[in-house]
């Protein structure tokens, strides 16, 4: 912008910046993925990925926190120091990073921390995203089962979807993999999910990794059948990442799973991996280089 006074613009970039976050560097992966490292005006490191499919989807996948102060042990956010929640700029202004560039269509709050610890800042967000070019009903939140976020996402007037990571049925393996499962036991969050759908009449996504020897059993397929209703709940099977802790399933173990899931009813898929060789793939973000 030349026609405004050298002075005047010079002042504009020190008070109003173009973004609250400053890149700190790019990773671009074989199948098209992208992964950005930013950082805050405080330091803190923050990461998101822009995903590329042959349908001509381009789909974010966003973070609400730096770090994030729950433990999951498959996941590589839960290992790093937990730095603050995002301001509303700063998750929106990831997703811009990605527009300057190319159009977007898709977003998912599934990047670092826990969205619903979060909330203000995140529906914040939310409400601007239509404005880069992702409507409510392409924008998916996922969390551990943090209740009164289901619940407040249920009375917000945006239809939203909701995505739950659920990862065992059993209350003491899942407590094992997700120490906030000690808190808001698998039951109750089922429970509040089940209220979102009748609030929302959308579908509640589970996502479920697939670790070899600890959740992808026969057995462990049918008590998830169980728990969930087939009108309330669709599965989508993670291949697991490796992130250093467990070795992930088969794809003959995966398909098995999935092919007991379907027998009872429920509908599941299994999640095409995007960016896995630049630590960009569900569960890997851990702000390495």
């Amino acid at each position: 912008m030349t026609d405004l006074p050298a002075a005047l613009r010079e002042r504009l970039a020190d008070e109003v910046p173009f973004s609250s976050l400053t890149l700190d560097r790019e990773a671009h992966a074989r199948d098209g993925t992208v992964k950005a490292l930013f950082r805050t005006h405080d330091g803190r490191p923050v990461e998101a990925v822009l995903m590329r499919y042959k349908d001509g989807r381009h789909s974010l996948c966003l973070s609400s926190q730096s770090g994030c102060p729950l433990t999951c042990t498959f996941c590589a956010t839960g290992s790093m120091k937990f730095g603050r929640n995002l301001t509303a700029g700063e998750i929106l202004d990831q997703a811009l990073h990605f527009r300057r560039t190319e159009p977007v269509d898709h977003a998912v709050f599934m990047g670092m921390g826990e969205p619903m610890m979060n909330l203000d800042a995140v529906l914040a967000a939310c409400e601007r995203l239509p404005d880069v070019g992702i409507t409510h009903r392409r924008t998916a939140i996922s969390t551990v089962g943090w209740i009164p976020g289901i619940d407040r996402l249920a009375a917000s007037p945006m239809p939203i979807r909701l995505a739950l990571s659920l990862h065992a049925a059993d209350e003491a393996l899942r407590s094992e993999l997700m120490p906030v499962n000690d808190r808001y036991p698998l039951a109750d969050v089922l429970a509040a999910c089940r209220r979102f759908y009748e609030s929302k009449r959308r579908l509640v996504f589970v996502e479920y990794v697939m670790l070899a020897g600890v959740n992808d059993r026969y057995e462990q397929a049918l008590a998830l059948a169980d728990v969930l209703d087939p009108k309330v709940f669709k599965v989508n099977l993670i291949p697991y990442n490796p992130t250093g802790m467990y070795e992930g399933s088969s794809r003959q173990a995966i398909d098995a799973f999935r092919a007991v899931l379907e027998e009872h009813g429920l509908r599941a898929t299994v999640r095409l991996t995007r960016g896995r060789d630049i630590d960009a793939a569900c569960g890997q973000l851990a702000a390495r280089a």
